[in-house]
């Protein structure tokens, strides 16, 4: 699954895209802790089944956010904009972003997936498939697949749904198991599983040191 690491690698590469002149070492902070915040959920693991990848990992939360974090900003006497003007207003909606995109997205396209409607809909989802173009069958999508169910004539869709929180453990360093047995654990604190999340940490770490060495940008001359 993907690590911390990547989850970071990946928010940097969206922090120098989205923060434009606004990108400094505090934002770059905040983000960081935003990005890190779902992992939270292992913590609940010990006293709730299925609780990683769920409890903090729905997007549900990204939903009610936005909703909240539109209408504080929005707002004559918005307190984001008296505290800190349109550096604070861009860093909330980048933290938002990278926490749904750069970390729920993320982890919806591997393993179990996450819980996407949690705690209105208990279902772990995978986002998996292809999509093509085929010279013989035309446009191709293989990531929601629909069929009609020979006994009962009704169609059935199938976008990865999975198990319930009942069924479902997603193995973390805090949690390796859901019911550990006799020896050591082998509790595994990974930085990248695979080639790809390796590339997207080598490339994060040179978005980010090439974003430190550029200057500042030059002001035009405007003067006549």
């Amino acid at each position: 699954m993907p690590s911390s690491v990547v989850h970071a690698a990946f928010a940097l590469l969206l922090a120098v895209g989205l923060l434009g002149s606004h990108y400094n070492r505090k934002a770059l902070g905040v983000l960081l802790v935003i990005i890190l915040i779902p992992e939270l959920d292992t913590l609940v693991g010990w006293v709730m089944d299925g609780a990683h990848r769920t409890v903090l990992h729905t997007m549900l939360t990204s939903v009610v956010a936005a909703g909240l974090l539109y209408w504080e900003t929005t707002r004559a006497n918005s307190w984001i904009r008296r505290r800190w003007g349109d550096y604070g207003v861009r860093v909330a909606w980048v933290g938002l972003f990278v926490h749904t995109f750069a970390h729920l997205a993320l982890d919806w396209s591997h393993l179990s997936g996450i819980n996407v409607l949690w705690p209105v809909v208990d279902q772990f989802v995978t986002l998996d498939g292809e999509v093509y173009i085929s010279t013989t069958e035309g446009f191709v999508q293989t990531i929601v697949n629909l069929s009609v169910d020979p006994a009962t004539g009704q169609t059935q869709v199938d976008a990865g749904q999975g198990g319930t929180t009942r069924d479902t453990h997603v193995s973390s360093p805090v949690q390796p198991s859901r019911d550990p047995g006799d020896g050591p654990v082998d509790r595994r604190f990974p930085i990248a599983a695979r080639g790809w999340q390796l590339y997207v940490v080598l490339t994060g770490l040179f978005a980010l040191v090439a974003k430190t060495l550029q200057g500042p940008p030059e002001q035009e001359d405007t003067q006549s």
